[in-house]
């Protein structure tokens, strides 16, 4: 079993713990940390009322398996709206293809590798543009609706809008193989042949950062939801996490000792599965970056995915398997396989429905998995029946309420952590005339002007003393009489330190 290699540094959880005072600031933030997650519970416990709707599955009879049950078998069984998701595009002279669902699972972008591109409303059966760019097409991705999408071309990245119209050309994103959106950021991430990744925010045209990984060719790209890192997997079995603020990698996990074919983090962001080319799987815990299970596969995976409801889709040559509860406890057999005619290129759960898109070289295939969708959505946040005055509404809400790129870390919650300067020394005069001192509470970190005026009473402080004790020896020095007899000599030193207090 290989090791894990934690090379990150967290500089920003580290001022953190300086700031809030050793143990007890600790001891300060885990008690907050309980207390919403108590709060975040009941919350949650009151809004169950209104989720209504259960996720469904398969389950099979005395000894059959479900991984036995074919897909034309389960269209006959389900109702018949949920019967119209398993279907086939032929497309054998424009493939192999890769795809992309909108965020709302409304939408299909499929690109071919010749070159041909085409939308469409796969609910309605609706084709909404269809055009050939005459180019070698590497990987297609939707961008914040379904209105725009990106497109690698052969020598540069193309953005599209819902009509098939070229709206931008990115000259510097060449030789991209993989494209992935942040959608919270409004970035998209390209990496290419030559080890470089890039980042581009859409919303304002401008590049946010151009990063060289050299650790070769980027094949292998994913993104945790949980913190928008995009994470890079390459030849030589490791798996490394970026930011776009950062220059060097934030962590690097060596995974494999073979090269890596394919990423997939689950929507909470706590779990990684890596494949490579010696056909293992493993999932990786990424709190604490150390591997869980192992499985071994007949062939290497290609592609992998994983749904809203954590059900894994692995794709090897040309079959499908798809394993459920994958992070709890290493499963002995599969929840459902299917074979389809071409070599498989990508896959990509359907966002709120049970299907799942599969890319192959002979066209585009649709597999119906029973309870890897979501039923629950929140429309606010994404809505597969939205309107057109809806989504233009959700669109400039998007633009407003956009992250900016520097708050993309590791540890995403440790911003809400840093606080700032409450109080400050006070000085307070007594009944006697005298000052003294009192301190406010401080919470979080000192500014400059705190910092200048502890420095003027240290030195403050410090003059009075010396002065106190210039007194005190000149004093001394002055007294006369005989030092041997030592009540005497008590007697005076008594004398000498009260004489300062005498009026």
């Amino acid at each position: 079993m290989s090791r894990s290699e934690w090379c990150g540094t967290h500089s920003e959880g580290t001022n953190t713990l300086q700031a809030s005072g050793g143990g007890r600031g600790l001891k300060r933030i885990r008690q907050q940390k309980e207390k919403h997650a108590e709060l975040a519970a009941r919350t949650s416990a009151r809004m169950e009322l209104l989720l209504n709707e259960d996720a469904g599955c398969v389950e099979a009879e005395g000894a059959e398996r479900t991984f036995r049950y074919r897909q034309s078998e389960m269209a006959a069984a389900v109702p018949v709206a949920a019967a119209q998701n398993y279907f086939d595009l032929q497309l054998e002279q424009l493939g192999p293809y890769s795809l992309s669902y909108s965020r709302n699972g409304r939408n299909l972008l499929i690109g071919g590798a010749k070159g041909h591109i085409a939308t469409m409303d796969w609910r309605e059966k609706r084709l909404v543009t269809e055009f050939n760019v005459r180019e070698a097409v590497r990987d297609v991705q939707f961008l914040h609706n379904e209105m725009l999408f990106a497109v690698a071309q052969k020598r540069s990245v193309y953005i599209y809008d819902h009509t098939g119209m070229e709206l931008h050309c990115l000259k510097r994103h060449s030789h991209v193989n993989r494209l992935t959106f942040l959608p919270y950021h409004f970035l998209l991430v390209t990496a290419d042949d030559h080890g470089t990744l890039r980042y581009l925010d859409t919303s304002t045209g401008q590049s946010v950062a151009e990063i060289r990984t050299r650790l070769g060719a980027l094949k292998c790209v994913a993104q945790n939801p949980r913190n928008a890192v995009v994470q890079l997997g390459h030849f030589n079995g490791s798996v490394s996490l970026w930011s776009p603020s950062v220059s060097s990698p934030l962590a690097k996990i060596q995974c494999h000792r073979g090269p890596l074919t394919s990423l997939a983090v689950d929507t909470p962001g706590h779990y990684l599965l890596t494949a490579a080319m010696d056909s293992t799987v493993k999932v990786w815990d990424m709190r604490t970056y150390q591997p869980l299970h192992t499985y071994k596969m007949p062939r290497p995976a290609i592609s992998m995915d994983i749904s809203g409801r954590g059900l894994l889709a692995v794709g090897r040559g040309r079959q499908v398997s798809i394993w459920r509860d994958v992070f709890s406890q290493k499963q002995l057999s599969p929840y459902l396989t299917h074979g389809v005619k071409g070599e498989i290129c990508s896959l990509q759960f359907c966002p709120f429905e049970d299907c799942l898109g599969i890319g192959h070289a002979l066209g585009f295939s649709s597999m119906l998995t029973p309870g890897s969708g979501e039923p629950n959505f929140d429309a606010l946040e994404a809505n597969p029946f939205q309107t057109k005055r809806q989504r233009q509404e959700a669109e400039v809400k998007q633009l407003l309420e956009k992250i900016p790129p520097e708050l993309i870390q590791i540890e995403s919650d440790s911003i809400a952590r840093l606080r700032k300067t409450s109080g400050v020394e006070e000085e307070e005069v007594g009944e006697e005339g005298g000052s003294r001192e009192r301190r406010g509470t401080r919470v979080g970190g000192k500014t400059l002007a705190l910092k200048r005026q502890k420095s003027r009473e240290h030195f403050a402080r410090a003059k009075r003393r010396t002065a106190v004790h210039k007194e005190l020896e000149n004093q001394k020095r002055s007294q006369t009489g005989d030092k041997s007899d030592c009540s005497d000599e008590a007697g005076a030193q008594k004398n000498i330190i009260l004489a300062r207090f005498r009026k």
